[in-house]
């Protein structure tokens, strides 16, 4: 019997808290929480956004500095190499973070007569807020040549709430790139 009225008193003090809050029209509690519920919850999905995408910024930055020293080393012929070849290998390094077949991936692997010549390139976006990829090639170097790997990929941002403000292409994706630039070592072509 004393368990019942344990029991019972004990559902009349969660019913009293209840009542308390549902008699209590000041509504103070519900406004402070949701004028601090709002800016609290964009700013964890801005920094769980932020993080992710320099986590998929680190897998691309490696996966090129990866490829480019397979090329460096001639471990990878510059012969054998071709665009789909090159999206291939890139792809295979990055398909840990980004969606499968690695749809809004972009190569462009060049031989340059000096290195002041491969830091004049420049990223272009294009009048409809996407990468011009017109002047792009796979055109790699024999031995001893100097050569630039860029690798990009068109991260979509997750967050709706974020779209607009982390996007920097159209169709609220942004830019993630890498760029390795080396001189080949003396290797048999």
């Amino acid at each position: 019997m004393r368990d019942c009225k344990a029991v019972s008193s004990a559902q009349k003090r969660r019913k009293g808290i209840l009542a308390r809050f549902g008699v209590n029209r000041d509504g103070s509690a519900a406004i402070e929480f949701a004028a601090l519920a709002i800016p609290f919850a964009l700013l964890v999905f801005a920094i769980l956004e932020s993080c992710i995408a320099f986590a998929a910024q680190q897998v691309v930055a490696n996966a090129t500095d990866d490829i480019a020293r397979q090329l460096r080393t001639g471990q990878i012929k510059a012969a054998d190499v071709t665009e789909t070849s090159l999206k291939t290998l890139v792809c295979g390094r990055i398909d840990v973070i980004v969606s499968s077949g690695c749809p809004g991936l972009e190569v462009d692997l060049r031989e340059f007569a000096t290195f002041a010549a491969a830091a004049q390139v420049r990223v272009k976006i294009g009048s409809d807020g996407d990468i011009d990829t017109s002047d792009f090639a796979v055109d790699p170097g024999p031995s001893m040549t100097k050569n630039m790997l860029r690798v990009f990929y068109r991260w979509p941002v997750m967050t709706d709430l974020m779209r607009k403000s982390m996007s920097n292409l159209k169709d609220g994706k942004t830019l993630l790139f890498a760029t390795a630039t080396w001189q080949n070592e003396p290797f048999d072509d």
